[in-house]
């Protein structure tokens, strides 16, 4: 196939090329044009405009504006860039009708900011902030050109992925920053929540993408995950294993850790009652749709797996 792959070279981009490069010719599109091996030519966004970008069999849309932990981005900014870019390069495919495949990479934070029990794809979406917000608008500019326009559709398959935390060789996101946390030796004082969240591998990644581009799969909406979910005292352990450490998990009391929580928010210190809640809030997502999807029982890759491959790339 010929694939076009737009934010060719950033983290995810990187390993779908380096996945899908052996078996089909890959081009990207970029606000940054290297020669990168594996990708034929990069184009830029204005090449789009001008006709420039050669005839495809599918396109990957993966540029976006990353969630932003420090909150230091405007919010304009998130929608100009992921829900805009969404609705530039979606018409641009629906004005194409030789292009047959679509892959949208949205996030979980378009469903849900928080979870309470087992997140599937029918949930009533219900994101908070600019970033879940401007990926549910491009989600929804997405669905309702099917929904108006069924027949421009037919024998084309539209894919929305809503990955949750993507793990792998090369990832500088909130793993990276826990792994320089615990490898400095300072002890997790929050062990006595027994939080659980999935993760997901960039090789699974990988799979799912390839799998709906070359099998006969529906048109929906997707949630991306390992099978296997893990909680953050778990995801220490695992980092000290790398490291050749012994985990320091310290189980201080819930409601002492409430206080000085609540105590970190007047003083205006880093932890404070937001950021506990997110460091101890439980997020699975379901990842049984594209399994069955994909007629496969489980992942190729199991999330510890994929978890000591990608800690052992942050040495």
């Amino acid at each position: 196939m010929k694939i076009l792959i737009t934010g060719v070279h950033g983290f995810v981009g990187s390993n779908l090329v380096t996945y899908l490069a052996p078996q089909n010719e890959i081009y990207g599109l970029d606000i940054i044009a290297p020669e990168k091996e594996g990708v034929a030519k990069t184009y830029s966004w204005d090449d789009l405009d001008s006709g420039n970008v050669p005839e495809v069999d599918a396109i990957i849309h993966l540029a976006g504006k990353a969630h932003d932990t420090k909150n230091q981005t405007v919010a304009d900014v998130y929608f100009k860039v992921n829900r805009d870019l969404t609705i530039k390069i979606f018409d641009y495919f629906c004005e194409h009708p030789s292009i047959k495949k679509f892959v949208f990479f949205s996030t979980a934070k378009a469903a849900a900011d928080k979870v309470d029990g087992m997140l599937t794809e029918d949930v009533v979406p219900s994101p908070v902030g600019p970033y879940g917000e401007s990926k549910i608008a491009a989600e929804n500019y997405i669905l309702s050109c099917m929904r108006d326009n069924p027949d421009a559709f037919a024998g084309r398959g539209v894919y929305i992925f809503r990955p949750c935390m993507i793990h792998g060789p090369g990832n500088k996101g909130n793993l990276n920053l826990l792994y320089n946390v615990v490898r400095k030796g300072i002890p997790w004082p929050l062990g006595a929540f027994e939080n659980r969240r999935t993760f997901t591998s960039v090789e699974n990644i990988c799979f799912a993408v390839n799998g709906v581009l070359t099998k006969d799969v529906e048109s929906g909406i997707y949630n991306m995950g390992d099978d296997e979910a893990l909680s953050t005292n778990e995801l220490i352990e695992e980092i000290c294993k790398s490291l050749g450490k012994k985990a320091h998990i310290w189980r201080l009391p819930k409601g002492l850790m409430f206080f000085v929580a609540r105590l970190g928010g007047w003083l205006h210190l880093p932890l404070d009652s937001e950021r506990l809640r997110k460091l101890t809030e439980d997020y699975v997502a379901s990842n049984a749709k594209i399994k069955r999807a994909l007629g496969v029982d489980r992942m190729p890759v199991d999330a510890r797996v994929g978890l000591k491959v990608t800690l052992e790339s942050f040495k």
